[in-house]
């Protein structure tokens, strides 16, 4: 349930609002989770059908706007554009008036010619005449230079004209071709957890445990990720789970995840921020993936575990805001589970490429439901397994992932989504 509520949640934030205080209860009877769980998985169903069709719809006016960007950059190649047109009557005129300025200085060459040609004995009006000739030679040899320096410029604004368009049209249609990528990607992944939902509607649901129950003693912090990051460079942060009760839990698990928006809150920039965690049997970097838990281990009672995260920022990413969701949860070989009591939040500015930030503090977490107080202490535990809990195997998942943490944290994430949307960078 964890993956379909993730994928959900990313993509319509705002049917959790409403959604989320039906799993509000610690711990719900049998039968009304039961009754719940189902009540509730049509209504998701059915508003990943309308994220899939608004996606395609999304996605088809895309293709539109693609195709038009590229037809208008094609139809600048063609005689008939209007800057065309205007381009070859400046280049005609021009020619022209080259042409009338080669006539205008052969002209004054001729006059010149004649002035000097007059014998000794010619007249004084003879003279007089033929000095004036020279004279409105050169006079209409000026006016057609003046006349072709001016039809040349008009040639270089026509040609700059088309240059700027052809520049502007290939812009467009990069843009366009960008947007066309992001919608398909958003469309598959509207399929993608509908699929997910279907699939895990029609599966057997597990008998309820009502010892599954947040647990104020089990608690997730991250610690190291700076609240404001700078484009173009690779921030290393931990995330501690630790068991400060008195059992042992034997099989533990954390859940992290990374969103973010550019200062405006519309545009997603999830795709130039990667996170990777670190395990050291592996000895190696891997990705963490989307909507799924990381397996931790056992936590001995009063222990802990620490969790080696990288977030790498692309140098293109635009100035923005970005949160990172921290959660754990616990299944113990007796059937009892349970989950820390809040998705925790800690939300960071994304500074553009070469900005200088200045003294960085740490990003302050912020539950997503009660407050609650941030354990220290020493790491007993160190994360070395490679594996990944499957958020769709009942096994692995307890149903608390849905019924405590998960829903509280879908209503923080989905509230983020709202508030950046509504507000801009002040959220």
């Amino acid at each position: 349930m964890l993956a379909t509520a993730v994928a959900a949640a990313v993509t319509t934030p705002v049917v959790f609002l409403s959604t989320a205080p039906a799993f509000a209860d610690t711990k719900p009877s049998a039968p009304a989770q039961a009754q719940n769980d189902k009540q509730d998985q049509s209504p998701i169903i059915e508003q990943l059908k309308k994220d899939v069709a608004a996606a395609q719809k999304a996605y088809d006016a895309a293709v539109v706007a693609e195709a038009d960007a590229k037809k208008a950059k094609a139809d600048l190649d063609k005689p008939e554009h209007e800057l065309q047109v205007a381009l070859a009557a400046a280049k005609t005129a021009a020619a022209e008036a080259a042409t009338k300025k080669t006539a205008a200085d052969a002209k004054v060459v001729e006059a010149e010619t004649a002035l000097a040609a007059l014998p000794p004995e010619a007249t004084a009006e003879e003279t007089a005449a033929a000095e004036l000739a020279v004279t409105e030679a050169k006079t209409a040899a000026a006016e057609a230079a003046t006349a072709k320096t001016t039809a040349d410029a008009k040639v270089v604004t026509a040609e700059t004209k088309l240059s700027d368009a052809a520049v502007a049209a290939s812009t467009k249609v990069g843009t366009a071709q960008t947007a066309t990528k992001e919608a398909l990607k958003a469309l598959d992944a509207a399929k993608e957890a509908l699929k997910k939902a279907e699939e895990e509607e029609g599966e057997e649901e597990p008998p309820p445990h009502e010892d599954c129950f947040p647990e104020d003693k089990f608690t997730s912090v991250v610690s190291g990720l700076p609240s404001k990051v700078v484009a173009g460079t690779t921030v290393d942060f931990k995330l501690r789970l630790t068991n400060g009760t008195d059992r042992t839990l034997d099989e533990a698990y954390a859940f992290v995840s990374l969103h973010a928006f550019d200062e405006k809150g519309l545009k997603p920039l999830d795709t130039y921020l990667d996170l990777e965690w670190y395990t050291a049997d592996e000895k190696k970097w891997n990705d963490v993936p989307v909507a799924e838990e990381l397996f931790v281990g056992t936590l001995k009672p009063k222990g802990s575990a620490d969790i080696k995260l990288r977030l790498k920022v692309d140098a293109n990413t635009p100035a923005g805001q970005g949160l990172t969701f921290a959660a754990g949860d616990f299944w113990n070989e007796d059937g009892t589970c349970g989950g820390t009591p809040d998705l925790t939040e800690y939300k960071f500015d994304i500074l553009a490429k070469g900005s200088n930030p200045g003294k960085v503090d740490d990003a302050k977490g912020t539950p997503g439901g009660k407050n609650t107080t941030t354990q220290g202490g020493t790491s007993t535990t160190a994360v070395t397994t490679g594996q990944l809990a499957k958020t769709g195997s009942n096994d692995a998942m307890p149903q608390i992932a849905l019924a405590g943490g998960a829903a509280v944290a879908l209503g923080a994430g989905a509230m983020f989504l709202v508030r950046r949307r509504k507000a801009g960078a002040d959220a």
